[in-house]
C-alpha cells in the first residue's frame, strides 16, 4: 500500500489538531472546529500561502519524502551459501571480509578510480550546501570518491564577474574546486561541475574547464526529488534584484515598485529563485557534448531524474550514441535542498521501478551490441546492505550508488561536534567518548599517522564523513565477504532475491523460494 502523510508534516513544520484523529484521504482532522488558529498545512497556507509549498526552515534543513512506496530495496533480501569465493584464493585463511577489495575504475575511455563504488551528486546553490562544504569537499577527497558541485553555484555567487553574459570568474566555485583538489588522494576521486540550463547560458563549464582545471562535468536532465528548475530563497531585496538581471527567475518581480513596497513593510520576507526546465533534443545533446570534449573536458556525465519511462530511455539512448562516461538515475523521494514538498512527495518513478526499469533498457542495449556507459544509481541510499542491493539490481552495469543525504548529515554532525568541542560544551550523549576529536572520532588515529601535523586543519565535518565512510567500507565487505564476492566485478542479480512477489515483478528477480530451483533438483535426486 502506498501512503502519504498529507496535511500536516514536520517538513512544512504544520501538525494536526486532533492527532489521533485523521481523515486518511484529506489529510485533515476529523472535526475541523472554528476558532482554531490554523496549525495544519492548510490552516497554515490560509496565512502564508505559498511559502508553505516548500520545506522549511530553508538553508539549515535536508529534506526526503515521507511517502511509503509499494517496493523498496527491504522488499529484497541478500543472499549467501557454503561454497566457493569469486575474486580470491578458494581458502578460509584468504577469504575473511577485510580482504574484499572496494575499488573499482569507472568511464571507459578516460578511467577515473574510485576507493568506494560511491558518488556524492549534486550539491549547488543551496546554504545547506555552502555551509557545509568544508566537510563535504575534503571528507570526499581524503575517502577517495567523486563529489559534483550542483547547479547555479556560479550564478549566486555575489561576487562572480561576467563579460557579455558569460562569467570570467566565480570565486565561489573556485573554492569548491580548489579545496577538493588540495586534499585529492593521489589518482582516486574526481571534482565534477554540474550545469543546467542556466549554467549553460552563462558558459559555467567552459570557465570551470579552462581556467579552474577542472576535467569532468555533468549535463544535467534533472534529479529525483522534483520535475523543475532548482529553487532557492533570498532574503535580500537587492540580491533577488541581482539574481533577476542575471536571468534567474525571481519570484515575486523583485523590480516591481509595488513588490519591493511590500518587501519593505515586511508583508514577506523572502523571495523565491528558481530555475528554467530544459527542453531536450537529441541533436542538441550530441552538439553540446561535442561542444564539451572540443573544450577540454577529458570525462562528460549526464545525470537524469525520476522521469517517466520514455524520457529515461532518451537518457539511455543518447548517452550510448554520445558515448557519455557515466549516466547517473536519481529516482524519487529524495533531495537535498528546496525542493516544493508535495511534488518531493507525489511526482516521479520511486528507485526500485526505475532502476529496474534502466537495468532493462541497458540490457537490451548492450545485447544490441552498443555502448553502455558506466552507470550511477541515487535515491535514498545510505547504508552498506543497500549498495549492495542497488548494484546487484542492476549488475553488471551499475557501478556506483550515489548519495547525497547521508554524506552530508555526516558532515554536519561533525561539524557541529567540532563546534562544540571548540566551546567546551560536548554533549554528554557524545562526552562519554571523549572531549578531543583524537578521543571522539574512531578514525582520527588512522588520519593522524596519515597526515602528521595537517591532522590540525582536517575540518571536523571531513572527518565526520570520512568517518561515516570509513563504517560503510567495513559494512559493504562483511555483505560481499557473505555472498562470497571479493572484489566488486563479481556483484551479480544472484546476490539478491525478492521477498514479495509484486518485487519480483518489477525486478524480473527470482521470489525467494524459486532461487536455485534447478540446483536443488539436481542435489536432491542425485
Amino acid at each position: 500500500m502506498s501512503l502519504t502523510r498529507v496535511n500536516a508534516s514536520a517538513a512544512t513544520l504544520s501538525k494536526n489538531r486532533t492527532e489521533g484523529s485523521i481523515n486518511t484521504l484529506s489529510g485533515m482532522c476529523a472535526t475541523c472546529v472554528d476558532g482554531c488558529i490554523g496549525m495544519c498545512e492548510i490552516g497554515k497556507s490560509a496565512y502564508r500561502g505559498h511559502e508553505v509549498i516548500y520545506p522549511q526552515p530553508f538553508g539549515i534543513i535536508t529534506s526526503a519524502c515521507e511517502k511509503i512506496y509499494p517496493v523498496d530495496l527491504s522488499h529484497f533480501t541478500i543472499l549467501g551459501g557454503v561454497v566457493g569465493a569469486w575474486g580470491i584464493e578458494t581458502n578460509s585463511d584468504r577469504a575473511i571480509f577485510s580482504n574484499v577489495n572496494l575499488e573499482r575504475t569507472v568511464c571507459k575511455e578516460n578511467p577515473l578510480k574510485v576507493k568506494m563504488p560511491i558518488i556524492i551528486p549534486g550539491l549547488g546553490s543551496t546554504a545547506i550546501a555552502k555551509n557545509n562544504w568544508e566537510g563535504l569537499a575534503v571528507g570526499a577527497a581524503i575517502t577517495g570518491i567523486p563529489l559534483t558541485i550542483g547547479e547555479n553555484v556560479c550564478g549566486m555567487d555575489p561576487d562572480a564577474e561576467f563579460v557579455k553574459g558569460k562569467v570570467k570568474h566565480s570565486p565561489d566555485l573556485e573554492w569548491r574546486v580548489g579545496l577538493y583538489k588540495k586534499w585529492q588522494q593521489k589518482g582516486y576521486g574526481a571534482i565534477i561541475v554540474q550545469a543546467n540550463v542556466e549554467d549553460t547560458g552563462l558558459g559555467v563549464h567552459e570557465y570551470a574547464i579552462s581556467d579552474l582545471d577542472v576535467d569532468a562535468v555533468e549535463l544535467k536532465w534533472g534529479q529525483g526529488a522534483k520535475n523543475i528548475g532548482g529553487e532557492v530563497k533570498i532574503k535580500e531585496l537587492k540580491r533577488a534584484q541581482e539574481l533577476k538581471k542575471r536571468g534567474y527567475i525571481v519570484l515575486p518581480d523583485p523590480t516591481d515598485k509595488d513588490i519591493i513596497a511590500a518587501f519593505e513593510k515586511g508583508s514577506f520576507r523572502e523571495f523565491e529563485r528558481h530555475s528554467r526546465v530544459g527542453m531536450v533534443s537529441e541533436a542538441g545533446f550530441m552538439k553540446r557534448v561535442k561542444e564539451l570534449r572540443d573544450c577540454g573536458a577529458k570525462r562528460v556525465f549526464l545525470k537524469t531524474g525520476a522521469y517517466r519511462p520514455v524520457a529515461l530511455a532518451q537518457a539511455v539512448k543518447y548517452a550510448s550514441k554520445a558515448k557519455i562516461d557515466l549516466l547517473t538515475v536519481d529516482a524519487a523521494g529524495g533531495g537535498t535542498g528546496m525542493s516544493p514538498w508535495r511534488m518531493m512527495n507525489e511526482w516521479g518513478i520511486p528507485p526500485v521501478e526505475l532502476h529496474s526499469m534502466l537495468y532493462n533498457y541497458v540490457d537490451k542495449l548492450a545485447k544490441n551490441g552498443e555502448y553502455v556507459p558506466d552507470i550511477a544509481i541515487a535515491g535514498g541510499f545510505t547504508f552498506e546492505d543497500q549498495i549492495l542491493k542497488g548494484l546487484a539490481l542492476g549488475a553488471p552495469y551499475f557501478k556506483l550508488v550515489g548519495m547525497a543525504r547521508g554524506p552530508l548529515a555526516a558532515a554536519m554532525v561533525g561539524k557541529t561536534i567540532g563546534k562544540k568541542i571548540n566551546e567546551s560544551m560536548v554533549p554528554v550523549y557524545i562526552e562519554r567518548f571523549g572531549n578531543t576529536p583524537e578521543e571522539i572520532f574512531v578514525t582520527a588515529p588512522e588520519l593522524k599517522r596519515k597526515y602528521g601535523k595537517d591532522f590540525d586543519k582536517l575540518p571536523t565535518g571531513a572527518i565526520g564523513l570520512y568517518t561515516y565512510m570509513e563504517r560503510l567500507h567495513q559494512g559493504l565487505r562483511q555483505i560481499m565477504a557473505g555472498c562470497r564476492k571479493f572484489t566488486l566485478d563479481y556483484i551479480s542479480r544472484d546476490d539478491i532475491a525478492a521477498l514479495t512477489k509484486e518485487a519480483a515483478d518489477i525486478s524480473g528477480l527470482p521470489y525467494i523460494t524459486d532461487v536455485d530451483e534447478k540446483e536443488v533438483a539436481k542435489i536432491l535426486n542425485s
